[in-house]
């Protein structure tokens, strides 16, 4: 089983710190499972223009074709203006539907207010539904305040939250596939 971790910004990096710490702990606790991270910011991905997904060519291919071929997803963003960011967005525009479809998601997000953990609440989890995911009913959501100077988290509460999604997404995952 493949979990795929999904840092949906092509700006900074606490994001994907997040998100590698997610997969790290998934790994430690289920060593058998595969993890991978895809960093929007070191890939060329175009626009959807609404044509087919097989069509698109480049990174945009290469991208779509990782997310499709995952068994299942940590999915993270910053909060801009109360909302996932637009590259993110254009991701889950790009893919075929099908490919999150039976799948579990766990999600994470960063902020700088205490408030912008709706974001997942009220965007992230309906997208999800509506491309027939399974949505892990814990995520993570870390505020500027959680991190240090150098970018690592501090809050013991933030890396419990960590260690308990990632058990989450994979014993759901294992769950679905009666493994």
């Amino acid at each position: 089983m493949k979990l795929l971790g999904i840092s949906g910004t092509i700006s900074g990096e606490r994001t994907r710190l997040v998100v590698e710490k997610i997969l790290q702990s998934a790994k430690e606790q289920f060593p058998e499972i595969e993890i991978e991270l895809l960093d929007l910011q070191k890939y060329d991905i175009q626009f959807c223009d609404g044509r087919n997904p097989s069509t698109y060519t480049g990174d945009t291919k290469t991208v779509i074709d990782i997310v499709s071929s995952a068994d299942f997803y940590i999915i993270g963003t910053p909060i801009y203006q109360a909302s996932m960011t637009g590259a993110l967005k254009n991701l889950f525009d790009l893919v075929p539907v099908d490919a999150f479809s039976g799948k579990v998601i766990g999600f994470a997000a960063t902020g700088g207010t205490y408030q912008h953990y709706l974001v997942i609440e009220n965007q992230l989890k309906p997208i999800a539904g509506f491309f027939r995911s399974f949505v892990a009913p814990n995520y993570v959501y870390v505020h500027d305040t959680h991190f240090n100077s150098s970018n690592e988290i501090i809050d013991q509460n933030v890396i419990q939250r960590i260690n308990g999604l990632a058990h989450q997404v994979v014993f759901m995952q294992k769950s679905l596939n009666h493994k």
